[in-house]
């Protein structure tokens, strides 16, 4: 019985996490890209697959990326990973139907889906704390 609490709880938090990438993607967009279409069906459907696309890219692809790119990241301090963050959003918007975005602004764009997620994060963490404390 407490192993289906865990899956469910995995489940909520997957599905949060999901829509939180994908409304940081459509903000980021909004902001520095440009969508192909204003049917707001079409809008809804494209982020939210931008979304799991993004999950399944950082999943993925950021940890071969992110060791591959150790000796740059040791050269800049760190620095680094805001290219391959940026590089993860690159390849959405890539692979995601009606979305355009240039690698330049993808970079940008990390930062603000990365505080959106921080942001949705600590709310979560409040929220548990408070659970907690009752």
């Amino acid at each position: 019985m407490n192993n289906n609490r865990g899956q469910t709880s995995s489940q909520v938090s997957f599905l949060i996490r999901w829509l939180t990438c994908s409304l940081g993607l459509w903000i980021a967009v909004q902001l520095f890209g440009s969508k192909t279409t204003d049917d707001l069906a079409t809008i809804i459907a494209t982020f939210l697959l931008a979304g799991l696309i993004f999950s399944a890219v950082n999943s993925i692809l950021k940890p071969l990326v992110t060791i591959l790119s150790l000796p740059f990241m040791l050269l800049s301090l760190g620095l680094f990973m805001l290219v391959v963050n940026g590089f993860m959003v690159w390849i959405t918007v890539a692979i995601a139907p009606n979305i355009q975005m240039g690698f330049g602004w993808a970079i940008v764009s990390s930062l603000v889906i990365s505080l959106i997620n921080y942001l949705a994060s600590s709310i979560g963490e409040s929220e548990r704390f408070n659970k907690i404390r009752r």
